[in-house]
């Protein structure tokens, strides 16, 4: 990375670090969800539907989702906006720095944080209810990898049609509940009735559920959980350059 790529990234991981919202929401709560779902006796027994794993098994990679989607499409897509709105992309452009420098800054700081909520939230299935660690962790790690790109990709879709932060706040939100849906957060994928189920795994979330759940069991992930990532990854993505813009 340039030197004015990484006085970007300096600055932009001190301004993430004042906001304890977005360090709650991405590194804490998927944590805390865990916990809370843990403590439920009844999710703590292996359901034999379920392979044998319990459900708070399964909840450990719905929080690990959960992470990634509050920061690529309620976090990521604010920060630019208000960043246009104020004309800092543009101030930047007159710098050795350029607009590009602060977009991946955002990807890189986001993704650490994520990351590092993944791990907390592993960690702490493992150690308070003894859900296995993922037991394929190149397959977790890959479908991981694919699911934030996805995410981002949408976000770079709201951050450019949206004209101010409060129009893409409102717009992350109202796409928000229904992604928890696809993701697993209200039912499990894996125990989500017939039809409902096969269509819920043709979405990004709804793919890498089932995907980590069977990595965390040490198959790896199914072709067609994959290749349903790497399509919404690359639609989303053309969109996301088509629509994006700077100023």
């Amino acid at each position: 990375m340039s030197s004015p790529g990484r006085a970007v990234l300096r600055t932009e991981t001190r301004l993430f670090l004042r906001e304890p919202g977005a360090l709650f929401w991405i590194i804490a709560f998927p944590t805390v969800l865990v916990v809370i779902l843990g403590l439920i006796p009844s999710f703590r027994d292996p359901v034999e539907e379920y392979g044998g794993q319990s459900v708070i098994g399964l909840y450990v990679p719905i929080a690990v989702l959960l992470a990634m989607l509050v920061a690529a499409i309620t976090a990521v897509p604010v920060v630019i906006v208000g960043y246009r709105e104020q004309q800092v992309l543009r101030r930047i452009a007159t710098t050795p720095a350029q607009p590009a420098h602060l977009l991946g800054a955002q990807f890189v700081i986001h993704g650490v944080a994520v990351a590092i909520s993944a791990a907390l939230a592993i960690v702490a299935g493992r150690v308070a209810f003894g859900v296995a660690l993922p037991a394929q962790p190149l397959g977790y790690a890959l479908v991981m990898l694919l699911t934030f790109t996805a995410l981002l990709a949408l976000g770079g879709i709201i951050a450019g049609v949206s004209p101010t932060t409060r129009f893409a706040s409102t717009f992350a939100t109202i796409l928000f509940f229904p992604l928890m849906f696809t993701a697993g957060v209200y039912v499990p994928v894996q125990a989500m009735p017939g039809i409902l189920g096969e269509i819920v795994e043709l979405t990004p979330l709804g793919a890498a559920a089932v995907a980590m759940d069977a990595t965390a069991l040490g198959q790896w992930p199914a072709t067609v959980h994959v290749l349903v990532l790497v399509a919404w990854t690359i639609g989303l993505g053309l969109l996301a350059v088509h629509f994006f813009r700077w100023e």
